[in-house]
């Protein structure tokens, strides 16, 4: 499958699996919601203290698998991850392109000021997948 139409597939999604390595080498999956920017780079939001955070700080190496309600449609998309900073401050860099993250996959938030103190809290970071191989089985 060419990465394109991987791309274009998962663009019409929110939902995925992460799967991350453990330090065991065995796969890690995690429920995630996504969105892919437009320079094809998928945004995920995740806590540093979760296994997927230092899984993907040890092993920059992940797979996003995304599959619709017909079961046999899928996509997995290959690639490596960079880790963007923990948010320190409500209104960071990191916060602000979480905020963006946000606004891709949910829209307006109620309350912007609640939401960027909660990120701090949460110490939220945002990874960023760059694929580089894809799969899956798409209707012809």
């Amino acid at each position: 499958m060419d990465l394109q139409s991987a791309l274009t597939y998962l663009r019409g999604g929110r939902q995925g699996v992460l799967i991350t390595i453990r330090g065991d080498g065995r796969p890690q999956p995690s429920n995630i919601v996504y969105v892919v920017d437009d320079r094809d780079v998928i945004r995920i939001s995740i806590t540093a203290a979760r296994a997927k955070a230092k899984n993907l700080a040890r092993d920059p190496r992940a797979v996003l698998y995304v599959c619709r309600d017909d079961f046999w449609q899928y996509v997995a998309v290959d690639g490596t991850v960079e880790l963007g900073p923990v948010v320190v401050d409500p209104h960071d860099a990191a916060a602000d392109e979480l905020v963006e993250v946000y606004r891709a996959v949910a829209g307006e938030h109620d309350d912007w000021d609640d939401y960027r103190a909660a990120l701090v809290k949460d110490q939220r970071l945002v990874v960023r997948l760059t694929p580089t191989s894809a799969y899956g089985m798409l209707p012809s």
